[in-house]
């Protein structure tokens, strides 16, 4: 047995590194470190892995992410544990654990992960899919991360977006041949686990393992700036589905998202901007397919 670790040196305030040698130390046995972001080839590099090998992803959720869709279609015979090294860590949470835990088999969690279309791409995503404030504030955070170390406060910028910078948005959504429209979209986000952005609980009552999976819609619309505002932090409790005269919940295998203007998106943290429309479709143990998108 061979223990492989994959390691995001980004990761944990640029901590990656030193966080894969120190589980390296308390590992038996051969232990090989590599960094995930030099990897080009992942079917030559899993090649030599055996059965009775495991690799350990050391990272946040980005590293999952990235993983997970740079090894879609390759067949894993091996266990894939998970060390969490991120700061938001939104699938620690989601599964009920904490920073610090000790490295834990995810091989299940990767499997039929959904797939979000935007932009004539494909990509899998592990938590959730951000349009509207939430797509804003990565698109700021990105810039103040350019511009600074500094730590990146997004509670700041959301509420600051929400009185002063984003302006919400006409949108329609499709959940399985069913349309709805929505004036005031201020959050049209698309979830496979419970939590995205650093621990807002946007959908509480999803499932990442459900036998169907479905995958929940959340819209927050229809309200003002205040109003919003006042109830926008409930959902770091998945309170804010109490207030159903303006969040409205779906759930579906099949999710497209239309805004009437460009708004930037979040896959997983990750920006993608100048979006108009997404699709969300349930995964499927296959590779992500070449057909034409949205």
């Amino acid at each position: 047995m061979k223990t492989y670790i994959l390691y995001n040196p980004l990761a944990g305030t640029k901590n990656g590194e030193n966080e894969a040698k120190r589980l390296a130390a308390d590992c038996q046995g051969e232990v090989s470190l590599f960094n995930i972001t030099k990897i080009e080839d992942y079917k030559a590099f899993l090649a030599p892995l055996s059965v009775d090998d495991v690799l350990i992803l050391c990272g946040g959720d980005g590293t999952i992410n990235r993983f997970a869709n740079a090894t879609d279609g390759l067949e894993i015979p091996f266990e894939i544990q998970y060390s969490a090294v991120g700061t938001g860590n939104d699938f620690l949470k989601d599964l009920g654990k904490e920073a610090g835990c000790k490295p834990f088999r995810i091989n299940e969690y990767l499997t039929n992960l959904p797939i979000v279309e935007v932009r004539g791409k494909r990509y899998r995503f592990l938590n959730g899919i951000g349009f509207g404030i939430d797509g804003y504030c990565c698109e700021v955070g990105d810039k103040l991360k350019a511009a600074s170390d500094k730590p990146v406060n997004y509670t700041a910028i959301a509420i600051k977006g929400l009185l002063f910078h984003y302006k919400p948005t006409l949108a329609t959504v499709t959940v399985d041949g069913v349309s709805h429209t929505y004036k005031k979209a201020w959050i049209a986000a698309t979830m496979n686990g419970r939590y995205y952005g650093g621990g807002m609980m946007t959908a509480p009552n999803q499932d990442r393992l459900n036998e169907a999976r479905e995958n929940t819609l959340v819209m927050m619309y229809g309200k003002g700036k205040i109003k919003t505002l006042m109830v926008f932090p409930s959902i770091f409790k998945g309170e804010h589905i109490k207030h159903t005269e303006m969040v409205a919940v779906h759930t579906g295998k099949d999710i497209t998202v239309t805004f009437d203007r460009p708004t930037a998106l979040q896959i997983d943290g990750e920006t993608v901007l100048n979006v108009t429309s997404y699709r969300v479709t349930a995964g499927v143990d296959a590779r992500i397919p070449e057909t034409a998108t949205v």
